[in-house]
């Protein structure tokens, strides 16, 4: 768990935004020193730097190459047993429907899972994961199992994996409930090259099924400055290839 605290803590100061802002605050810091040469030229990065990550055309330019990595699949193959849907995140609160406590991500996540679900003629069983957190006592797992029966999946055709704190341990995970038979892989578009990864460096053989797609590449503006939007592409598309750099150093590939 600490190692797993300690990556999340050192990837807040590493991140877009934060490295924006960590420049802003140094430029700032010279400038009251009266080194005025050295503070407007941190500045100026500081202030191109966070153009350019917020700036909507670099922003889904960037995202689309890792989003683009693997084909949609639009129809499922008919000797599949098995469909992996990644957890997203939740929060417990009795007061919202179940699709309100799921993250955002993982309801794209497990609707297109249900949607390759319907295709198949021998119903496949639904794997969901993701762990409790650090304050919510009900699990990822099992908001998940939640909404799906809720979306019309039977209880029968799921299985839940709670305990993985994110995809390299799903993966770990699921070689022991999986083996070697081909399954469906559910997750963020983003996000399925560095999972797919992951799951063959475990000896699996998962088929991408990616989703959530968010890079507009046919449909850019290129009159949005300083676009929340794009700032978050340009987090997810960062993290991404932070995380397959990573994949790369400890030799995952």
């Amino acid at each position: 768990m600490m190692d797993f605290l300690l990556k999340k803590f050192i990837s807040l100061f590493i991140m877009p935004f934060p490295l924006g802002m960590i420049l802003l605050l140094i430029g700032i810091v010279l400038l009251f020193r009266n080194k005025r040469i050295k503070a407007s030229f941190v500045l100026s990065l500081s202030f191109l730097w966070l153009f350019v990550i917020s700036y909507s055309p670099f922003a889904n330019a960037y995202l689309y190459q890792y989003e683009n990595t693997y084909p949609a699949l639009q129809q499922a193959p008919q000797d599949i047993a098995y469909i992996y849907v990644l957890g997203r995140g939740h929060h417990t609160d009795a007061s919202q429907p179940i699709t309100s406590q799921n993250h955002e991500v993982s309801v794209v996540r497990l609707s297109e899972a249900i949607r390759l679900y319907h295709q198949l003629k021998e119903q496949p069983t639904i794997i969901v994961s993701g762990y409790s957190g650090l304050y919510d006592p009900t699990t990822g797992a099992q908001m998940q199992k939640e909404l799906a029966i809720a979306l019309g999946v039977k209880a029968e055709n799921l299985h839940l994996e709670p305990q993985a704190k994110d995809t390299q341990e799903e993966a770990e995970a699921e070689k022991k409930y999986i083996g070697s038979k081909p399954f469906i892989l559910v997750t963020s578009a983003s996000h399925m090259p560095r999972a797919i990864q992951f799951f063959k460096h475990e000896g699996l053989m998962p088929i991408a099924a990616p989703t959530n797609h968010l890079a507009q590449i046919k449909h850019t503006h290129y009159t949005n400055f300083f676009d929340v939007r794009a700032l978050r592409k340009t987090d997810m598309a960062w993290h991404e290839m932070l995380g397959l750099l990573w994949q790369k150093i400890k030799g995952i590939s």
